[in-house]
C-alpha cells in the first residue's frame, strides 16, 4: 500500500545565504529571501505585505516583481523590501529566535552596504581619478590608451577579487582592497616611463601585495 507523503518542510537558508540587491539608489532584500532564511512558505509571508500594504509604502515605493522559473507553473511574484520595510517584515512576524537572528543579519548587511558606499565616495572615486589621470598621460596620446586603462582595472579587479561591473554593489572588504590596490597601482605608475612599462609594474606590485596578504591571513589561521 502507498504510504502517505509528508509535506516538505521549506529550506532554512544559512546567515551567509542572505542576499541584499544593490540599486542606484538604494539596498533591498526580497520576500523571497527572507522566507528562505525563516523556513516560511513564502506565500505567507507575501500576503502579509500584501495585506498591510499601506504600511509598507509609507516606508518607500513597495516595489513587486515577478520571478522567473523552469519548467511548467506560474511565476512566483515577490517584494523587494528596502530596510525599513523588511524591519517592518520582521515586526510583523512572530519574535521567534529564526526572526531576531534575521533582524541582527539585516541590520549588519544593511549598514556593511552604507559603509561600502561612504567609502566608495570618499576614498574609490578620488583614488580611481588619481590613477586613470596618471595612465592618461603615461600614455601620452597613444591611439591605444582606453586598453591601459581596461587591462589596469581587470588587474584591480582580480586583486579586489570583484567581477567585471560589479565595482559599485561590492561587499566592504572588496571595496577596501580595490582602495588598497589602486594606491599601489598609483604610486608604481609614478615610476614607470610610459603606458608600455606601467602595466608589468603595476602587475608585479599587485601579486606581491597579493602575497603578502595571503601570508598574513596564514598566519592568524
Amino acid at each position: 500500500m502507498k504510504q502517505p507523503t509528508t509535506p516538505k518542510t521549506p529550506a532554512i537558508a544559512e546567515p551567509q545565504d542572505l542576499v541584499l540587491t544593490t540599486t542606484t539608489k538604494e539596498p533591498r532584500v526580497s520576500t523571497q529571501q527572507l522566507a528562505k532564511y525563516l523556513g516560511n512558505k513564502h506565500r505567507s509571508l507575501f500576503e502579509l505585505v500584501q495585506d498591510h500594504r499601506a504600511d509598507f509604502e509609507q516606508l518607500g515605493i513597495l516595489r513587486f516583481q515577478t520571478g522567473v522559473i523552469d519548467g511548467r507553473g506560474q511565476p512566483e511574484k515577490f517584494a523587494m523590501l528596502n530596510e525599513d520595510q523588511a524591519t517592518l517584515a520582521l515586526a510583523y512576524s512572530k519574535n521567534t529566535k529564526r526572526v531576531r537572528e534575521l533582524k541582527v543579519k539585516l541590520v549588519k548587511a544593511f549598514g556593511d552596504l552604507r559603509r561600502a558606499a561612504a567609502m566608495r565616495k570618499t576614498e574609490y572615486l578620488p583614488e580611481y581619478h588619481h590613477l586613470h589621470d596618471a595612465l592618461h598621460v603615461l600614455a601620452n596620446g597613444s591611439p591605444n590608451e582606453r586598453h591601459v586603462h581596461a587591462n589596469v582595472n581587470r588587474l584591480l579587479n582580480k586583486f579586489a577579487g570583484i567581477e567585471s561591473g560589479q565595482r559599485a554593489s561590492a561587499a566592504l572588504p572588496q571595496q577596501a582592497l580595490l582602495i588598497v590596490g589602486q594606491l599601489v597601482a598609483s604610486k608604481t605608475a609614478q615610476g614607470a616611463t610610459d603606458h608600455h612599462d606601467a602595466y608589468p609594474r603595476i602587475k608585479n606590485s599587485l601579486q606581491a601585495l597579493t602575497g603578502v596578504i595571503a601570508l598574513e591571513v596564514a598566519g592568524h589561521a
